[in-house]
């Protein structure tokens, strides 16, 4: 399988690029994601925290 994408890439014109443009897209979403993390109030993050523990939820119910 390795060797058909191989092949493929190789008569690719600039192939070179794709792994570039993946890259960059890898660490502008990780560097949003770092922003968006650092943005977040802390009072939103023990909102969010607490939603498992908070009984006055409202609780589906499912039939098997």
């Amino acid at each position: 399988m390795f060797k058909f994408i191989q092949q493929y890439a190789e008569k690719m014109d600039h192939a070179q690029v794709y792994p570039m443009i993946s890259l960059i897209i890898f660490f502008l979403f990780f560097v949003v994601l770092l922003f968006y993390v650092k943005k977040i109030d802390k009072k939103s993050i023990t909102t969010l925290s607490n939603i498992p523990f908070d009984e006055t939820a409202e609780q589906t119910t499912t039939i098997l």
